[in-house]
């Protein structure tokens, strides 16, 4: 099992940056596939990134592909999102999620495990 520890969000003005972190529990972190997924109000939770065990492999939704870029630290037990370019409609809570798996996991349902998320609010 793994604990999953958002931190990072805040309030920036469009155009600026915010880095998010993913700090997880446990000896096996390699072990797990991990993804980052955004939920606005009124909205259902949506896929931004996934990355694979190693960090060799990532993947990105349409809407902040070139903008945003996620990382692993295994020696570290941590995931991270940088955000550039940041928009107004980029307002969410952003959550990070793992499943014990080697290759990417784009699909929300297929996440075992699930941090309490960390607000990201871009103002225009």
């Amino acid at each position: 099992q793994v604990q999953l520890v958002e931190s990072g969000g805040g309030l920036v003005q469009a155009g600026g940056s915010l880095r998010l972190s993913c700090a997880a529990s446990g000896r096996t972190f390699s072990s797990y596939a991990m993804g980052w997924f955004r939920q606005a109000p009124g909205k259902e939770r949506a896929f931004v990134a996934a990355i694979n065990w190693s960090g060799s492999s990532t993947y990105y939704a349409d809407s902040v592909k070139g903008r945003f870029t996620i990382s692993r630290d295994n020696a570290r037990n941590t995931v991270n999102l940088q955000m550039n370019s940041l928009k107004p409609e980029d307002t969410a809570v952003y959550y990070c999620a793992a499943r014990r798996i080697q290759h990417i996991v784009v699909g929300k349902d297929l996440y075992d495990y699930w941090g309490q998320g960390t607000q990201v609010t871009v103002s225009s």
